[in-house]
């Protein structure tokens, strides 16, 4: 039998294997490429059993579920419509209630994009359109999918950012709708005590996804070398999920300055920030996811 290693602080230190064991059901959204396709992934291959939900305008290719026809359901949704969100949140749950076998269910709400630009010269379509899809689509769905993760037990992983500690000139909104994800998570898993669901904020750094080309980043705006994989990012977040933790950033780089970007003055982490991130606009740096 596997033992599981108790450090100090009393929170349990697991694999992201065992982190999956009282799961039977994934629901993800944005699982067609990037982060959370790598959620998909990696969770059916430690995991065969699991039952996947994906929600995202595109649907994820059919190969990286374990078993598609059987274990596995796309849900086309615009996620930054309210009416599309609603709709299809109540299609998810009579699909996991008829589907799903017994177990816990894993909300991972990973669906966002971000811009970078001077606010002023940013489409503010664009900009509305952020904040619906990285703040509103994520409380709502979550809110709507509470009810069934509280009758079976379960878990919400929401994807914040390391840009969730400081503020982001050049990436203001994106920026502050993470710094939202990050804060809101950690207060929900507090009110969540003692139920049987809990919840946990991922913050990666700079990641090898489309998140740049999206953003509107030149090409060589991400390095190899700094960048993380999503591989990594995904079983860094089972881990901590495995522990129990509120949040957990990616990486001991993002770990060493959004440290120090909690901790300094405000007004002075906005500068260096603008002096930094004003580089990125150009493609010549990587850039934090």
């Amino acid at each position: 039998m596997r033992r599981k290693r108790r450090v100090s602080c009393s929170l349990v230190v697991s694999s992201p294997s065992e982190a999956l064991e009282p799961f039977s059901t994934v629901i993800v959204t944005g699982g067609s490429s990037g982060i959370g396709k790598s959620f998909i992934e990696l969770c059916g291959k430690l995991k065969p059993e699991l039952v996947f939900c994906n929600l995202s305008r595109r649907p994820a290719d059919e190969k990286i579920f374990p078993n598609f026809e059987r274990s596995a359901k796309n849900f086309s949704c615009d996620l930054s419509d309210a009416t599309q969100l609603a709709v299809v949140a109540a299609q998810v749950s009579a699909w996991v209630t008829g589907r799903a076998p017994p177990g816990a269910v894993l909300l991972i709400n990973n669906s966002g994009f971000g811009s970078f630009g001077r606010f002023a010269e940013l489409p503010l379509a664009r900009e509305l359109q952020m904040v619906d899809l990285n703040i509103r689509a994520m409380v709502h769905l979550t809110g709507l999918l509470l009810p069934l993760l509280r009758a079976r037990g379960g878990a919400i992983v929401n994807v914040a950012s390391t840009m969730s500690f400081q503020p982001t000139p050049y990436a203001a909104t994106y920026g502050a709708t993470k710094a939202f994800v990050l804060h809101w998570t950690v207060a929900l898993n507090e009110e969540l005590r003692g139920t049987p669901v809990r919840a946990l904020a991922v913050c990666p750094g700079t990641t090898t996804t489309e998140f740049f080309r999206t953003a509107g980043l030149g090409e060589g705006a991400v390095l190899a070398s700094f960048a993380m994989t999503t591989d990594e990012v995904v079983a860094i977040a089972l881990r901590a999920l495995g522990a129990r933790r509120s949040h957990v950033v990616t990486g001991w780089k993002n770990k060493l300055y959004t440290f120090a970007g909690s901790k300094l003055p405000k007004p002075l982490v906005a500068r260096i920030a603008a002096k930094v991130l004003g580089g990125f606009r150009l493609g010549a740096r990587p850039a934090p996811h």
